[in-house]
């Protein structure tokens, strides 16, 4: 509104001016009157889509030279100053904000009407895109609309590797995808690929050619060294699954954290925006990650990036990037970081800590598993070993704070994150006390589920390093308990193994792959699960045993995909409906012909229209029909 008065006295001044200037010459003749502006046709509301420019036109009459100043929201706009005005190109946030025009010259100025900016999203993709880990937030890892790999054609005769894409680092991350995706004016299919030597690549998924590659680190910089520990080595770049908004600025955006090392010996942990089509930074970042927290015995905690890694994937929820951080291995002191960016600016948002009285954790790590989201909007994750306090306060809570070894419910108000339920083991201290870490398997939301009395039931499933299987009520978690576990549903003892992955879930149907032991299916009846497996595969898959993917057709041509950690390694394709039936591995082929490199850890097969990306130390691997 200033800005705008401010514009209307200048051409006042102007007039009062121009008024004064005739003097004492009578013989001169008095010029005629300058004529005010006016507004012959006004602005337009106009709609346009997601990444489209809008244009807004005023067509005015007066004594010239007519000026012009355009308004957004009622902030001027600088360099706005002709009869037409087109904005940069759109993102959803600009969905109905307002734009006027001020039109002045020596007579007077005057205020247009208002026109109205619709920005409506693109519309999806003829195609699957994968934009986050395990395909959606529930972390089901299920990709329904695959329509071209079917029972049958899965196969060593129709299907193998088509491209190997080599990288300059490991493939911690899962690879992501996006259908369609319009890139130098052509639709491609897009796989996206970050390492650990700090690196992003774009290929074509169906050509495998190169679409763009980035160096995230600074000049001077190098990737991080492992810290002494064995848990990602030899260096630490992009560990974390990054995940994409597609309308995001003008063409998309894929949102990744990178650990760095300076030449001071200092580290760094950075969050970058950067363009799905060229890899260009966006927002002004990256951004360096630091926080405070308060703790709830007095003082302050701060994040110290050397001391942590982002091992969990990220998550994008309402307009937020949410990270979650891990230790080195259990080297003190550190804790369990949860920081927010806005998504629009990547300044920092909400952060808790859950641990803020430990210097020994829990941190969060879920072996690379994402924090998962309910309808309501709120985030579930698991903890590994660490502090946790058996004195509850008056609410069922740790008295001070810590989260060690437990399933955490957290709401986001207001801009804030709190802890709004959790479930604990009855002995969280002893399996802490052994390293047995509940996060070291990730968390995934089922469906709704009717039980034995048709009512609905709303359970988040996870399994870590002691065998058993939890189900929780997300409704009432069921706290702590000194002597029993208040919970839904716990399988003791099947996945002796231990749990290193996040499952996968199909049509009723629990995947789990524990370490050095079977992929197993355990069917869900009555909103709780059948305690042995329906089916398993003959294979045994070593440590850290596998995490499942499923492709299908709605509920037809449903087929598992897991990733065997060996040299080489494999990739497995089973019948979903009986994993003793294996319709392909890559070690099938005659002259080791899908030979595609030496395994990884960690790693989740992704799949989408009729291919399957696989990670690996060197490259990401595309299988897919040979002919």
């Amino acid at each position: 509104m200033y800005q705008k008065l401010s514009f209307a006295i200048i051409f006042v001044t102007l007039t009062l001016l121009a008024a004064c200037g005739g003097g004492g010459d009578n013989s001169t003749p008095t010029p005629p009157a300058a004529v005010a502006p006016a507004i012959t046709v006004q602005p337009a509301s106009t709609s346009v889509v997601a990444g489209q420019n809008a244009t807004f036109t005023v067509t005015a009459t007066g004594t010239a030279p007519l000026q012009y100043q355009w308004y957004k929201n009622a902030v001027k706009i600088d360099g706005a100053t002709s009869a037409s005005y087109t904005t940069p190109a759109t993102t959803t946030a600009d969905n109905a904000v307002p734009f006027e025009v001020i039109v002045g010259n020596t007579a007077g100025a005057l205020t247009s009407d208002v026109a109205m900016l619709t920005v409506t999203a693109a519309s999806a993709p003829a195609g699957t895109d994968v934009p986050t880990y395990k395909n959606d937030l529930s972390r089901s890892g299920q990709n329904l609309t695959e329509s071209t790999l079917t029972l049958t054609n899965v196969a060593p005769a129709t299907f193998g590797l088509l491209h190997n894409l080599t990288v300059d680092g490991k493939v911690d991350a899962q690879p992501l995808y996006l259908s369609q995706l319009s890139v130098a004016g052509a639709a491609r299919d897009v796989v996206f690929a970050a390492t650990e030597h700090d690196s992003v690549y774009a290929f074509d998924a169906d050509t495998g050619a190169l679409l763009w590659h980035v160096s995230l680190l600074r000049a001077g910089e190098t990737t991080s060294d492992s810290r002494g520990c064995s848990q990602v080595i030899p260096e630490i770049g992009v560990t974390s699954t990054p995940v994409i908004d597609r309308a995001a600025g003008a063409h998309g955006t894929i949102f990744v954290v990178a650990m760095s090392k300076d030449t001071a010996s200092n580290y760094h942990q950075r969050l970058h925006a950067l363009d799905l089509t060229t890899g260009a930074e966006l927002l002004g970042g990256p951004t360096e990650i630091a926080a405070t927290y308060a703790m709830a015995g007095g003082g302050t905690a701060t994040f110290s990036p050397g001391q942590y890694e982002e091992r969990a994937a990220l998550l994008l929820l309402n307009g937020s990037v949410y990270t979650s951080w891990t230790s080195h291995c259990d080297v003190a002191p550190y804790s369990g970081w949860i920081i927010a960016f806005a998504a629009s600016t990547l300044v920092r948002g909400a952060v808790l800590n859950l641990a803020p009285n430990s210097g020994g954790g829990p941190a969060i790590w879920m072996s690379g598993g994402g924090p998962a989201v309910d309808a309501a909007g709120n985030i579930y994750l698991l903890t590994a070993n660490g502090t946790f306090e058996t004195t509850l306060d008056a609410n069922g809570f740790p008295d001070m704070q810590d989260y060690g070894n437990s399933f955490v419910k957290l709401a986001v108000t207001g801009g804030t994150l709190s802890v709004a339920d959790y479930f604990t083991m009855s002995n969280e201290v002893a399996e802490s006390n052994a390293d047995q870490d509940l996060g070291s398997g990730g968390a995934m939301l089922l469906p709704d589920l009717k039980d034995s009395t048709n009512t609905a039931r709303h359970l988040v499933v996870g399994a870590g390093k002691d065998g058993n299987i939890y189900l929780v009520n997300r409704d009432s978690m069921g706290k702590f308990g000194a002597t029993a576990n208040n919970i839904w549903q716990q399988v003791s003892g099947a996945l002796p193994g231990g749990i290193w992955s996040t499952p996968a879930y199909f049509n009723g149907t629990l995947y789990y792959g524990d370490s050095n032991a079977t992929l197993k299916a355990f069917t869900i009846t009555n909103a709780k699960l059948v305690a042995t497996p329906q089916s398993q595969s003959a294979e045994s898959f070593v440590y850290p045993g596998t995490a499942p993917s499923i492709s299908a057709d709605g509920t037809l041509n449903a087929i598992v995909w897991a990733h065997e950690n060996s040299n080489p390694a494999v990739l497995h394709a089973y019948d979903a409906s009986n994993l003793a039936h294996e319709l392909y591995n890559s070690n099938q082929a005659a002259a080791n012909r899908d030979h595609f490199g030496v395994g990884n850890k960690y790693i989740t097969p992704t799949v989408a229209d009729g291919k399957v990306f696989v990670g690996t130390t060197g490259s990401v691997a595309v299988f897919g029909l040979l002919h």
